[in-house]
C-alpha cells in the first residue's frame, strides 16, 4: 500500500454520517441524493479514461498524495490567513505551493488534475479530494471513500511550514495533525491496498534503494532494484511512528487487519478532506464515488530473506500475529508497474506547476 504516510498523519478520529434519501436523478439515469452530485459522474469517467486508467499506478498514487498536501496546509495557532486546508489552493496557486519543499514531486499531479478543471462544473477543492477517492478506488481491497462537495475556490495560498516532511519528528507530525530515484515503493505491494507496508516498517532496515544519506530517508529491508524496478524506499517519519510508544501499538494493531485498516483509513480521510470547512455546510455524494476493486485476500507475510527474527517492535502489550515467510533464498524485486513491465501507462499534462528541485 502506497498511502501509508498519510494515513498515519491524518488517522486519529472517526466520522460517521448517516445514508441520505436518494432524491435526485442525473441526466445518465443514476440516483443520487442530491442534483449538485450529478456533475461528478461524468468527471469520474473522464478521470478513469482519461488519467488513471483504471490502475493503481503511479497516477493514482501522486494524486492520492495531493489530496493529503492540499488538505494539511492549516493551522490553528496561524489561523485562516495561513491556510484554508481541503481547499484546492493548490490548483488555483499551481506556480507557488508545488514549489514548497515538502510538496517536491506533486507538479504531475497538479498539472494532471489542472486539466480537467475547466471541463467540468466543479471547485478546485472538490476536483482534489473526489479525484482521490477515484484513484483510490483503482487500488484492490481500498475503502470506498466519503465525498462531501461544495468547497468553495480560495483566493489566496498557503504559506509555507504547514505540512509535514519525512525528517519531522513524531512530536512534531503528532502536533500538526491535532529525490535521488524515481517512483520508489514503501512496500512490496505497491499496486494493493493491503497491511504489508505495516509489517515491512516494523522490519530492520538493510540499505537504500538509491543513494544514503538522503533527509528524511532511512534503511529500507528490501533495497534491492534492477532497472527501473526500484527497491524499497522507507520514510524516516514511518519509522518513527511504528517505534515511538506512542503510536507503536496503534501502528502494529493493522497488521494483517485488512477490514479494520481499510476502515481506518476511510475514516481518517473522511476527516482529512473536511479540514478548513463545515461539514454540514457540503453536500454527501458518496454515492457517486466508484465501487473500488476488491480485496485480493492475500494476509501479510515476510518477505523472502526476511522473518521474524528481523521485527523491531516497540509495543508490549500487543501479541503480533503469526505470520507466514515466502519462500526464496533471494531478495525478489517489486515490478515498477503494475503490469509487471518496465514501461508503465501514465499520463503527463502540460501545465504551469513545477517542483522546487
Amino acid at each position: 500500500m502506497a498511502f501509508v504516510s498519510l494515513f498515519a498523519l491524518a488517522a486519529l478520529a472517526t466520522v460517521v454520517s448517516a445514508a441520505p434519501s436518494k432524491t435526485a436523478v442525473c441526466a445518465d439515469g443514476t440516483r443520487v441524493s442530491n442534483d449538485a452530485c450529478c456533475a461528478f459522474i461524468p468527471l469520474a469517467q473522464d478521470l478513469q479514461d482519461n488519467l488513471f486508467q483504471g490502475d493503481c499506478g503511479e497516477d493514482a498514487h501522486e494524486v492520492v498524495r495531493l489530496t493529503f498536501h492540499d488538505a494539511i496546509a492549516i493551522s490553528r495557532s496561524q489561523g485562516p490567513k495561513a491556510g484554508g486546508g481541503a481547499d484546492g489552493s493548490m490548483l488555483l496557486f499551481p506556480t507557488v505551493e508545488p514549489l514548497f519543499p515538502p510538496n517536491n514531486g506533486i507538479s504531475d499531479s497538479v498539472n494532471n488534475l489542472l486539466h480537467f478543471l475547466p471541463l467540468h462544473p466543479v471547485s478546485a477543492g472538490d476536483l482534489i479530494q473526489f479525484a482521490g477517492a477515484v484513484a483510490l478506488s483503482n487500488c484492490p481491497g481500498a475503502p470506498q471513500l466519503e465525498f462531501l462537495a461544495g468547497r468553495p475556490n480560495k483566493t489566496f495560498a498557503a504559506v509555507q511550514g504547514l505540512i509535514p516532511e519525512p525528517s519531522d519528528s513524531v512530536t512534531k507530525i503528532l502536533d500538526k495533525v491535532d529525490e535521488t530515484i524515481d517512483a520508489a515503493p514503501f512496500d512490496s505491494t505497491p499496486f494493493t491496498f493491503d497491511t504489508q507496508v505495516f509489517l515491512e516498517v516494523l522490519l530492520k532496515g538493510t540499505g537504500f534503494p538509491g543513494t544514503a544519506n538522503n533527509t528524511g530517508e532511512v534503511a529500507s529491508p528490501l533495497p534491492l532494484g534492477s532497472g527501473t524496478d526500484t527497491g524499497e524506499m522507507r520514510l524516516q517519519s514511518d519509522f518513527v511512528l511504528a517505534r515511538d510508544s506512542r503510536t507503536a501499538c496503534f501502528w502494529q494493531g493493522f497488521v494483517n487487519e485488512q477490514e479494520f485498516m481499510a476502515a481506518s483509513f476511510k475514516a481518517a480521510m473522511a476527516k482529512l478532506a473536511v479540514l478548513g470547512h463545515n461539514r454540514n455546510a457540503l453536500i454527501d455524494c458518496s454515492d457517486v464515488v466508484p465501487t473500488p476493486k476488491p480485496a485480493v485476500g492475500t494476509p501479510a507475510s515476510f518477505p523472502a530473506t526476511t522473518g521474524p527474527q528481523d521485527l523491531e517492535l516497540s509495543c508490549n502489550t500487543a501479541r503480533f500475529p503469526k505470520l507466514a515467510v515466502q519462500a526464496g533464498t533471494e531478495q525478489a524485486i517489486i515490478p515498477h508497474c503494475s503490469t509487471g513491465g518496465m514501461s508503465c501507462p501514465g499520463v503527463d499534462f502540460d501545465g504551469p506547476a513545477q517542483d522546487s528541485s
